[in-house]
């Protein structure tokens, strides 16, 4: 790792029992201008002091919680040696093996650490993204094991939040025909040790021992989105709910082509007014060959 991963490491990784709060994406983003602006170095660990940070505008508390953050390599060393023993890899916004796709889509809000169980050339391979509620119907069941078989099939990595409903039918289905999976959980990442490293990669924002959240879950929603060349929602609720937000989000900023299961429901016909495609599960037969019918009025 080199300094200025280093640097991203220290500012941005949730540390237990450190009450130091760490930069969000987008403090991390401002402080990265800044430096740039006054000309200086990008290696925040090696040359930040509270006065540097006062010229560039900072507040006294806020230059201290920099370089309060910036001074606890020993805590951080100690936290990473743990995920070593777990084998759990860290990936700065830096690294080589970070994912290109979310550099490309999310820019500076792509997050600055993921935390790593597995395979991690699973990140370079094409991907499919899946998403849903939990409480799935028998229709939006089928569908999303549908989508899972044929991702392996079809050579694509299966992504999604490794929840209860959409997200596990869909994996199940991809595995057990021969597939890989890549999973953003919301919980703690040690608790998901992958069981076939080879075809398994888990991963997890800002540390590998943080415990579940509802904003957590909802944050990253968007990666899963983002990650996917396209996504499949199998079940969604109108107006409310993690997949509801996330879709509708993805179709704002039009991260991936998005195909809805055809369930007669209120919220697939929804997204379907908002620029998603709806599916009939008997048209479910190739993911490769599935053309966005927003994109193809363009052409």
């Amino acid at each position: 790792m080199n300094a200025r991963e280093w640097g991203i490491a220290l500012l941005c990784c949730v540390i237990p029992g450190d009450d130091l709060r760490p930069l969000t994406t987008a403090q991390l983003r401002t402080l990265g201008q800044r430096v740039r602006a006054m000309g200086m170095p990008a290696q925040p660990s090696a040359i930040l002091r509270e006065t540097d940070l006062a010229a560039m505008g900072y507040t006294e508390e806020e230059a201290w919680r920099i370089c309060a953050l910036l001074d606890r390599e020993l805590r951080l060393e100690h936290y990473l040696d743990g995920a070593r023993a777990r084998n759990i890899t860290l990936l700065t916004r830096l690294s080589p093996e970070y994912p290109e796709r979310l550099h490309h889509l999310l820019g500076t809000n792509a997050p600055p650490l993921l935390f790593a169980a597995g395979n991690l050339e699973l990140l370079n391979r094409p991907a499919i993204s899946l998403v849903g509620s939990r409480a799935l119907k028998e229709a939006g069941k089928r569908f999303a094991r549908r989508v899972g078989s044929l991702a392996a099939r079809e050579g694509f990595v299966l992504v999604s939040g490794n929840a209860a409903g959409a997200d596990r039918e869909g994996q199940t289905a991809c595995l057990q025909a021969g597939g890989s999976i890549i999973a953003f959980v919301a919980d703690e990442l040690s608790r998901h040790v992958p069981r076939d490293e080879s075809h398994q990669l888990i991963l997890s924002e800002s540390g590998y021992d943080l415990p579940f959240s509802p904003a957590r879950a909802l944050h990253r929603n968007h990666l899963i989105h983002a990650l996917g060349e396209k996504t499949f929602v199998a079940q969604c609720a109108a107006n409310q709910g993690g997949t509801w937000s996330g879709t509708t989000e993805n179709l704002r900023r039009g991260w991936s082509e998005v195909y809805v299961c055809d369930d007669g429901s209120e919220a697939m016909h929804a997204l379907c007014d908002r620029g998603a495609n709806l599916l009939r599960e008997e048209d479910l037969r190739s993911l490769s060959a599935l053309q966005s019918a927003q994109c193809s009025l363009f052409e």
